[in-house]
């Protein structure tokens, strides 16, 4: 009887957790193994996928993919975008240039993996979007994200850069124009299902070694709630 009720008592085993999986789609063996290496290291698996893969996407849930920016990826990337379990995953790119990439930016791609891909710059590529991935949102506010925008200084100056990262209070961008810190400037951008937007900003920093700057948009600027409630959503999707 003892025996029975202990039976009957003791405790049940906790269901391990599912880790977040990366599709790594049509991509070569050298890469797929320094991908998987990297993602491993943060408790991300790997799934190697071939061929016609749009209705897989559709259905199999992940929480990010990596696929050559080639032109028969944008049938994959739209499989992924009009995805009820997949239209929120993080899309990284292999190969190519940010430029090329901003080819498919309708798609929202949120990073690309540099070829010839070398680990140490592929790890930390990993380490910089993995919370994204694992869904920690609340420790990791801003969305990396590769996008257009267009800047026109506050004295009629415009020129065209390029998104790194976004949170409801700023961007941080790639240009190779001059800007300086304190400097006003109005910018515009679309994002996936936000149409294009216009909202004030000023330059909050610059790196001019890596020709990157950081924007802050105006508090009083009333266009900044919608890309809030466009972050708000992404981050709950």
């Amino acid at each position: 009887m003892e025996n029975t009720l202990e039976a009957v008592i003791s405790p049940i085993p906790l269901a391990k957790k599912n880790s977040a999986r990366i599709a790594l789609i049509n991509l070569k063996e050298s890469s797929k193994g320094v991908l998987t290496e990297c993602f491993r290291q943060f408790g991300i698996e790997t799934i190697p996928m071939t061929g016609d893969l749009s209705e897989r996407l559709k259905k199999e849930k992940f929480e990010g993919c990596v696929l050559n920016m080639v032109p028969g990826a944008e049938p994959v990337m739209e499989s992924i975008r009009t995805s009820p379990s997949n239209s929120r995953m993080v899309i990284y790119g292999l190969g190519g240039s940010v430029q090329e990439a901003m080819h498919y930016s309708k798609y929202g791609i949120n990073a690309v993996f540099n070829e010839p891909l070398e680990r140490p710059a592929a790890l930390k590529l990993v380490r910089a979007t993995q919370m994204l991935v694992l869904h920690e949102f609340r420790r990791y506010v801003r969305i990396p994200v590769i996008t257009e925008v267009s800047v026109v200084t506050n004295e009629g100056r415009r020129f065209t850069a390029t998104s790194q990262e976004i949170s409801s209070g700023g961007m941080s961008l790639r240009g190779a124009e001059a800007v300086s810190p304190g400097q006003a400037v109005e910018i515009s951008f679309a994002l996936l299902t936000l149409p294009r937007i216009w909202v004030r900003s000023t330059v909050s920093w610059r790196k001019p070694n890596y020709k990157t700057f950081g924007i802050h948009f105006d508090p009083h600027d009333e266009r900044r709630q919608r890309i809030k409630e466009w972050i708000d959503a992404y981050l709950e999707g």
